[in-house]
């Protein structure tokens, strides 16, 4: 019995032991190794930060630029650099108007005398058959004077040549004088209405297709009238095409005179009352109005045209209506001018670049299809080659001396 006891004891022994060493066994097992040591990092200088993330920055004494001692001087003064000033631009003296044609009468002549040239030459011959005549037709009509005034002013001569009988170089001169200024027309009034009796200021409208030299021609004008002792304000009309409000502004600054415009591309209208309305408020003499260059075969843009022409009639009459025409393009020149007078009423022409053609016959021809009388002619770039028609310095120019 006792053997048994102690069996069972050495038994219970035994177990414990194996269980306590089979647990210790597991627990070693399940423990992780330990984390090594983190190496010590040294964390880079901290950037600067904008906006929010900005610090308030500390108050540190800080010295100016003099109280700093510099080697070699004393200290340097910094100075503001000059504020740039813009000059007005300087008023020109425009050359006084009277007898401006007799002085461009030699740039006129350049080109013109070839047609007076030719007529005497014809005319001299010994013997004046039908040939010759023919001759004579065929060089007027060459120079766009037309059929109709050509026709006149063969007759004409004609019967005075069969009167005259001999004929010398002078008399010859003095007979194609005499039926030229004929032509051209001596009893017309030439005048440009700028001096409405009733009434301040006068009113002009300068229209025209563009390339003619409508905006210039009416930058010029302003330098006529001022050099005339009239005051002038400008209404830049003509919105479509680039850069026009800026030329006539340029025109009007060399000259004193003041510049209505508004934004391109808006109601040419609208600027032209603008300008009339601006014109009354400064008491001046007188206003141009430069309108937009219209193609003559649109419709749409030539009713414009007449609306222009109402909307300005609201202030008062229109004193003068200006057709400026390139009087290099001829007989197209005349096409220009028939539908121009059907929607506003033309009242004097204005021929350009006079001096570049030997096609002097035009003054005569739009005379005759508009029933108006030519104004004013350009003779060259100049800003003083505008010059009022005179038909007695125009005939002597083309016939020469």
């Amino acid at each position: 019995m006792e053997t048994i006891i102690l069996a069972v004891v050495i038994a219970v022994v035994v177990l414990g032991a194996l269980g306590g060493l089979i647990v210790g066994t597991r627990r070693r097992k399940s423990l992780p190794p330990p984390p090594p040591k983190a190496p010590d990092i040294t964390a880079p200088p901290a950037e600067p930060h904008v906006g929010e993330e900005a610090e308030t920055p500390r108050d540190e004494p800080r010295r100016t630029i003099e109280e700093v001692d510099l080697p070699g001087g004393p200290p340097v003064a910094v100075e503001e650099p000059p504020v740039p000033t813009v000059e007005a631009p300087e008023i020109e003296i425009p050359e006084p108007t009277a007898g401006r044609l007799v002085r461009l009468r030699t740039r006129l002549s350049r080109s013109q005398n070839a047609l007076g040239k030719g007529l005497l030459t014809l005319l001299s011959r010994e013997h004046l058959d039908d040939d010759t005549w023919e001759e004579i037709e065929d060089t007027l009509l060459t120079a766009d004077v037309g059929v109709q005034p050509t026709q006149e002013l063969v007759e004409g001569l004609r019967e005075r040549v069969k009167v005259l009988g001999t004929r010398t170089p002078e008399e010859l001169r003095g007979l194609l004088r005499e039926e030229l200024l004929k032509l051209v027309g001596t009893d017309v009034d030439r005048t440009v209405k700028t001096e409405p009796a009733d009434r301040k200021p006068g009113i002009v409208m300068v229209v025209g297709v563009n390339g003619t030299g409508k905006t210039t021609t009416t930058g010029k004008l302003a330098r006529v009238l001022v050099a005339d002792g009239r005051t002038v304000v400008l209404g830049a009309a003509d919105t479509f095409r680039a850069a026009a409000a800026d030329q006539l502004q340029t025109w009007g600054e060399r000259v004193g005179a003041y510049t209505v415009r508004g934004p391109e591309g808006g109601d040419p209208a609208s600027v032209a009352f603008d300008s009339v309305k601006e014109g009354k408020e400064m008491g001046v003499d007188v206003v141009l109005i430069d309108t937009a260059g219209r193609l003559h075969t649109k419709t749409g843009l030539m009713d414009e045209l007449g609306k222009v022409k109402r909307v300005v009639e609201k202030h008062a009459p229109l004193d003068e209506v200006l057709l400026v025409l390139d009087a290099t393009t001829g007989q197209n020149g005349l096409v220009q001018a028939r539908v121009f007078a059907e929607v506003v009423d033309i009242t004097g022409i204005v021929l350009t670049k006079l001096d570049g053609t030997a096609k002097g016959g035009i003054v005569v021809a739009v005379q005759r299809e508009l029933g108006v009388p030519v104004k004013l002619i350009g003779l060259g770039e100049g800003a003083d080659d505008l010059a009022p028609f005179e038909p007695e310095a125009f005939v002597d120019a083309l016939i020469g001396d």
